[in-house]
């Protein structure tokens, strides 16, 4: 019988033959390595997907408010030594360079237009594929229908 290397841990496997693909091992960590691969690579290809995720996380987070409170006062010694060393504050200038270099604009309101838009009747098209700083952005070409 066959034999593989899983992909996580390295070990040798025999595959399921139900599965001809497997590239992980029956482990426990090696299936929550797959699974966290997985979820991330559905986050990056699948707007539906992030969005349903981002919702689910914030009513988490509303039902269980005390948590981050709890979890420092459980675990001290992390949190002094994320305080002592200045890590939040490296972990914030790193993703704040990160999103500079990807994004072209951080906010709708960021500047004001010249001069406003008149009120009518406006076709939007998708101009191109742009990045963003926000996952519900979009980059449109507005043009004038009717000013009635």
């Amino acid at each position: 019988m066959e034999r593989r290397r899983c992909a996580a841990c390295g070990q040798a496997f025999r595959p399921r033959s139900q599965v001809p693909q497997q590239c992980y091992c029956s482990e426990a960590a090696c299936q929550r390595e797959r699974r966290r691969l997985w979820q991330r690579a559905k986050r990056a290809s699948d707007a539906d997907y992030r969005e349903n995720q981002a919702r689910a996380q914030r009513a988490w987070a509303a039902n269980h408010r005390e948590y981050w409170r709890e979890y420092r006062r459980r675990h001290q010694p992390y949190c002094e030594r994320n305080r002592e060393a200045a890590m939040q504050r490296q972990r914030d200038r790193r993703q704040a360079a990160a999103s500079a270099a990807v994004t072209e604009f951080a906010k709708m309101d960021a500047s004001t237009p010249e001069k406003a838009v008149r009120s009518g009747t406006y076709r939007l098209v998708p101009a191109t594929a742009a990045e963003f700083a926000k996952m519900d952005a979009c980059l449109v070409e507005i043009t004038l229908i009717s000013t009635r």
